[in-house]
């Protein structure tokens, strides 16, 4: 068994190793252009070329830029199905819509009468 002397030592050994692990820690701490450096490499994960390039550049200034959103299929027919219902739209008019609102067209309206 460990005498109390030994005992106090090592906890104190644990002690003042936990505290120097913090300091080391602290140490490490991002300076705010590099947390912005690991944020936006974050953000342009999916992005390649010019497209990152300019995304990486615009983010790095602190321009607010948006990431493009990816949908999938399914959160795309959820959001078209959405936007025809509120316009209430129907048969051929709700087709013509959905249609160009799934290829992605941010422009699409419905049908004028």
């Amino acid at each position: 068994m460990l005498s109390h002397t030994s005992m106090f030592a090592l906890a104190l050994a644990l002690a003042l190793g936990a505290t120097t692990a913090t300091a080391k820690d602290a140490a490490k701490a991002l300076t705010p252009q590099q947390q912005r450096m690991a944020d936006c490499n974050q953000q342009a994960a999916d992005m390649t070329g010019a497209q990152r390039k300019s995304f990486m550049s615009a983010c790095l200034k602190g321009e607010a830029v948006a990431a493009p959103a990816t949908q999938t299929q399914q959160e795309k027919m959820t959001s078209c199905n959405a936007q025809a219902s509120s316009k209430n739209l129907k048969g051929a008019d709700r087709r013509t819509f959905m249609s160009t609102c799934l290829r992605g067209d941010h422009t699409a309206t419905a049908p004028a009468h």
